[in-house]
């Protein structure tokens, strides 16, 4: 099997996902054209030579449809061979983008894939999206539909995490997060977005809120209370799993993903194109998989996905140095944690979701190259990155730094 190398990865700062935030005036294509073309610029790239784009995309209404893969790149200027599609794998698109792009090449079927994600959630809202999972009633029925917030709601009551636990693991992940962005931890991958003027809108990660304290969080609301009472959804967790006598409801806005706009571009191609194009590589694709697991609770794919990489890959987790779990919610990766038995020291040890924002279809492709860049910056070699993902699944990627 060809090995397949990650030759650089490059994505915007997280915009706040509303209309009043600096990226909402950015069209989605638009997000995706500039990531490409800072991919191609800063390695001087032949786009002849790119066999195929994938991109994540979960939200694939209006705007955001008919594959801004390809039109993205037709935007940036790439050579018209290079093809594009896009795929949703809900949260994980944008790491099954990478790992899609990844398969390819190591396939021997592409020399020089890009694969990477997008969102723009202020432009095209989660409320828009519908499908047969939530609005379908005999499907709904059947799985035991309830939404991702009462799911994180009932991993915090199965396993005992208090409003404290995860408002405790909430405060650290924004203090890492303001730790990384102060000195300049991120600074290789993010990219500005500019206007049409070329004025910059943003370069930075937009909702990181520095100085958050326990108390600052126990002063907000749960935010699934009245979802889970006044429309049913705590009665039918409960039905699907009757050992749980109440739902308790920990998670808000403080200790959830923040919802925000981004793209980003992973580069990945094989040894001996990246010496024919005078690219250095940064890590190589190990390995990856993708897991089922149970629909109701959603959002325990992790751990499975992540035991499922290592088996294939002849690994155990104590062969990898730091880990990357998307923070959905403080629950999961509490639950992630206790599962894989692994201490919070090794994990998201420059802050997540919570504090920056998830862009569903990109926050894979962002977290693998956080993962890259850290595992260079602390001379380490080998990372894994997970995202638990809608409908009860979870995917994972191992990484080796060159």
């Amino acid at each position: 099997m060809t090995e397949a190398f990650i030759y650089d990865h490059v994505r915007t700062p997280r915009g706040r996902g509303k209309p009043d935030g600096s990226l909402h005036e950015v069209t989605p294509v638009e997000l995706i054209t500039q990531v490409l073309a800072a991919l191609r610029d800063r390695n001087e790239l032949d786009t002849s030579r790119v066999d195929d784009i994938v991109m994540g995309v979960v939200h694939t209404q209006g705007e955001q449809g008919a594959n801004p893969a390809r039109i993205g790149a037709i935007n940036a200027g790439y050579d018209l061979s290079a093809p594009g599609k896009q795929l949703n794998r809900f949260c994980a698109s944008g790491l099954e983008a990478v790992n899609s792009a990844s398969a390819q090449v190591m396939s021997g079927m592409s020399d020089l894939c890009i694969g990477g994600g997008l969102e723009s959630m202020s432009r095209i809202p989660m409320s828009t999206v519908g499908g047969a999972m939530a609005v379908d009633p005999q499907v709904a029925y059947g799985s035991y539909f309830v939404p991702q917030g009462i799911s994180a709601d009932l991993i915090a009551s199965k396993e005992g995490f208090s409003r404290e636990d995860v408002d405790s693991y909430s405060v650290e992940s924004q203090a890492r997060a303001s730790n990384a962005r102060d000195n300049g931890y991120f600074d290789h991958s993010i990219m500005p977005v500019k206007d049409q003027l070329g004025e910059t809108l943003l370069d930075h990660d937009e909702c990181i809120r520095t100085g958050t304290t326990v108390d600052d969080l126990a002063k907000l609301k749960p935010s699934f209370v009245d979802m889970g009472a006044n429309f049913g959804f705590d009665s039918i967790a409960i039905q699907r799993y009757p050992e749980v006598e109440r739902i308790e409801h920990v998670h808000h806005a403080g200790n959830s993903s923040v919802i925000v706009d981004g793209a980003a571009s992973v580069l990945v191609g094989t040894k001996e194109v990246g010496q024919e194009l005078g690219l250095k590589p940064k890590a190589k694709i190990v390995g990856f998989a993708s897991t089922g697991s149970e629909p109701t609770i959603m959002l325990t794919g992790p751990a499975p996905s992540a035991r499922k990489v290592l088996k294939r890959c002849g690994m155990s987790k104590d062969d990898i140095d730091l880990f990357e779990l998307n923070e959905a919610f403080a629950a999961v990766v509490l639950k992630y944690m206790k599962e894989m038995d692994i201490a919070h020291e090794q994990i998201n040890v420059n802050g997540g979701a919570i504090a920056m924002g998830h862009p569903l279809g990109a926050t894979g492709a962002m977290v693998l190259g956080t993962l890259i860049d850290e595992l260079e910056r602390r001379d380490l070699n080998t990372g894994l990155v997970n995202l638990c993902i809608g409908g009860g699944m979870g995917t994972s990627t191992i990484v080796e730094r060159v």
